[in-house]
């Protein structure tokens, strides 16, 4: 199962990597993973998404929570939670469609952010499955270059959950 986990941690040097090493020790690949500072400079939200049972989940949170520098663990998997992501898009017109595709990226919420030569980089805001979708349906008139995805971001909707650490 998809899990979202967000983790409070100190903005320190070498945080990040115990994070990321807990994880590949125990053989767990990382999807996705952001992280950034908070409204409080010395802690950083790093919010990642993994591949794993429910129990399996659980038991890294509890050792993701005896890391010193982790202050709160949040799985927002079960929660009621908004997600997004970005992702930027280099896309080159096949044979016309210039309207079409402007037509796909305002239906999909996106912008057109340069058009070039016939090269087009776009912006879109959204959920994952969405940003898929998006994929597939200018497939039908572009090439894509190249895509750069920056992975979920998520938080709770409503007041904040208690943290697992």
């Amino acid at each position: 199962m998809r899990h979202i986990i967000s983790i409070l941690l100190q903005n320190e040097a070498g945080a990040l990597s115990r994070v990321t090493n807990l994880f590949s020790t125990r053989g767990f690949n990382i999807e996705s993973l952001n992280v950034a500072p908070t409204h409080e400079v010395t802690v950083s939200r790093l919010t990642l998404v993994t591949i794993g049972s429910d129990s399996v989940i659980d038991q890294i949170s509890k050792h993701l929570g005896k890391l010193v520098d982790v202050l709160t663990i949040v799985d927002m998997t079960g929660t009621d939670h908004i997600e997004r992501e970005l992702a930027l898009f280099k896309l080159r017109l096949l044979e016309g469609g210039r309207e079409e595709l402007a037509k796909v990226v305002e239906d999909f919420g996106g912008r057109i952010l340069d058009d070039h030569g016939g090269h087009f980089t776009v912006e879109l805001v959204n959920g994952g499955s969405e940003i898929d979708r998006f994929m597939d349906k200018v497939a039908e008139i572009v090439e894509t270059e190249t895509i750069v995805r920056s992975g979920a971001m998520a938080v709770t909707k409503g007041a904040p959950i208690p943290s697992a650490g």
